[in-house]
């Protein structure tokens, strides 16, 4: 059967075709460490580890590809509150998302890389932008020019208005005076008192929010990659500005064939996030509850379906967990009677529907109801190595 995977670019279901047979390049936007991991990082991770473990099943060699925004605004800013170093700050919580990772069995991405370690990259990347005229130096900072590149937008589908509105509210300053145009946006940035800096052909800086990825992903998966993913609140300006920079650069489109984005999640009426402190800490959930039961719940919500987290779904994965357990433990000494292969094709069929993770929770709740046999159960295993 074949994977149909929604695409935020044409918003739509395509069918998963990569760019060379049996290969598959995967990159998906990692944190910023400044402060913890929460659920709806847990969510955007964990859904891409399933894609991830599913492509692989389905015979492809996956090449996965995470950042670390090691050095931001946000980073530097706790920790001046913090009146801590800046590197040690960052490693301390890149240290703690990864610990909670682990403990969701979240698989190691191939390559993980720090954008403090793509300096040489950024600066070979903005250099040619400039030279070849996408890029402008104005006020000590280096600016991509949005009307260099006629696609912009394309991703977002967002009107210009609409763009500057959430260049507002996500960081940016369409008022800059130093701009052209309201929308171009930093690739370097000049130095400031106080702050950490690297060389570079346009005085002492350090790069812009969305350089860092398009780095990364030349460096270690090449021109072009299958898949693109991260959270919904990344389109704009991140992902958009991301195809700009890159295509620019490369002279190669598409940047990402697919895009693919997870859902937000909701906790007490609100987008789980730092700034408004309703979070749900990964750490804290372990403590009382298995990986297995908070991978099965996170998982029991379509990766694009904007969902609420309530504690009493832990509740329930906990226990239809332990009815799978008592299922597996009992069915290991009788006799098969052959292989559910029905049960096979209906789990492949919600997969290869846009990564259909609660009916292929359902499948598995339903192998429960059948006769036991050891057969079936490791057909059970075998699914459940896909999901927890």
């Amino acid at each position: 059967m074949v994977l149909n995977l929604f695409s935020s670019g044409s918003d739509r279901k395509e069918k998963f075709r990569p760019l060379k047979p049996k290969t598959v390049k995967i990159y998906v936007c990692g944190v910023t460490p400044y402060d913890t991991t929460h659920l709806g990082h847990a969510f955007t991770y964990v859904s891409f580890d399933m894609m991830i473990r599913y492509l692989r099943f389905k015979g492809f060699n996956v090449i996965y590809t995470q950042n670390v925004t090691d050095i931001d605004d946000d980073v530097l800013r706790k920790a001046r509150e913090q009146k801590t170093d800046w590197k040690s700050l960052g490693n301390f919580w890149t240290k703690r998302y990864r610990d909670d990772m682990d403990s969701l069995n979240v698989l190691k991405p191939t390559y993980y890389v720090k954008a403090t370690e793509s300096m040489p990259q950024i600066i070979r990347i903005v250099s040619k932008l400039v030279k070849n005229g996408f890029a402008y130096e104005s006020g000590g900072n280096v600016y991509f020019n949005v009307k260099k590149f006629p696609g912009y937008g394309m991703l977002s589908h967002f009107t210009k208005k609409q763009m500057k509105m959430l260049l507002k509210e996500r960081g940016g300053d369409p008022d800059d005076p130093n701009k052209k145009n309201p929308l171009d946006f930093i690739v370097w940035q000049k130095w400031k008192k106080g702050e950490p800096f690297w060389s570079s052909p346009w005085g002492k800086g350090r790069p812009g929010w969305h350089i860092e990825c398009s780095a990364v992903i030349s460096k270690y998966l090449g021109n072009q990659i299958d898949i693109h993913g991260g959270g919904r609140d990344l389109i704009f300006p991140h992902h958009e500005s991301e195809i700009a920079q890159s295509e620019s650069f490369t002279g190669k489109s598409p940047f990402s064939k697919y895009f693919v984005h997870t859902a937000m999640v909701i906790y007490k009426g609100e987008k789980m996030s730092k700034s408004l402190g309703n979070l749900v800490l990964i750490s804290d959930l372990v403590k009382k509850h298995s990986p297995n039961a908070i991978r099965w719940m996170l998982l029991s919500h379509r990766y694009r379906q904007i969902w609420e987290y309530a504690p009493d779904e832990l509740e329930d994965s906990e226990s239809c967990l332990r009815r799978i357990e008592n299922y597996l433990r009992s069915s290991r000494k009788s006799r098969s009677s052959g292989i559910n292969k029905a049960a096979l094709k209906e789990f492949s069929a919600a997969m290869d529907n846009d990564f259909d993770t609660p009916e292929a929770l359902h499948v598995i709740k339903n192998l429960c109801k059948s006769g036991k046999d050891q057969e079936t159960a490791e057909l059970m295993m075998k699914i459940l190595g896909f999901l927890v």
